[in-house]
């Protein structure tokens, strides 16, 4: 259990998603996401899941394609943000990758229906992370 609480809190910068409705992302470049459901496994077979307060993931998210890079909010405290390595539009979907720290991170976004799933591995604690929720386009001047 040690490892999915290490799994947890080194988390905590980057895996977000959703409240209850998205929105249609087509063409937006700036949005943010909410974390719904989220489940963390480490390789000694201990997994957990809850909501994004009860396993200590920040509720929200920005993600900003041009600058290439994913924001926690001011709400979240922890003031953390992370370049996207690499980002590709095709039939419908946002796909995001990177890495940060010890971290691997990949994103995929339906651009209809906002929804977004993530998964983040931890290198150092062993441990895979798995989230689902919804985003919506950010307000010009946001």
């Amino acid at each position: 259990m040690r490892c999915l609480g290490i799994a947890v809190f080194s988390l905590a910068g980057f895996v977000l998603l959703g409240p209850a409705r998205a929105d249609d992302l087509t063409g937006v470049d700036r949005f943010i996401c909410s974390a719904g459901s989220v489940s963390a496994c480490c390789d000694d077979g201990q997994c957990a899941s809850g909501t994004a307060a009860e396993l200590g993931v920040p509720q929200f998210m920005e993600f900003d394609l041009v600058q290439k890079r994913i924001n926690s909010t001011k709400a979240s405290r922890l003031n953390r943000t992370t370049t996207i390595d690499n980002i590709k539009r095709a039939n419908g979907t946002i796909m995001l990758q990177g890495v940060d720290v010890d971290r691997a991170y990949s994103f995929v976004i339906d651009e209809k229906s906002g929804e977004i799933s993530a998964t983040v591995a931890i290198e150092d604690a062993g441990c895979n992370v798995l989230a689902f929720g919804w985003c919506t386009p950010l307000a010009a001047g946001k």
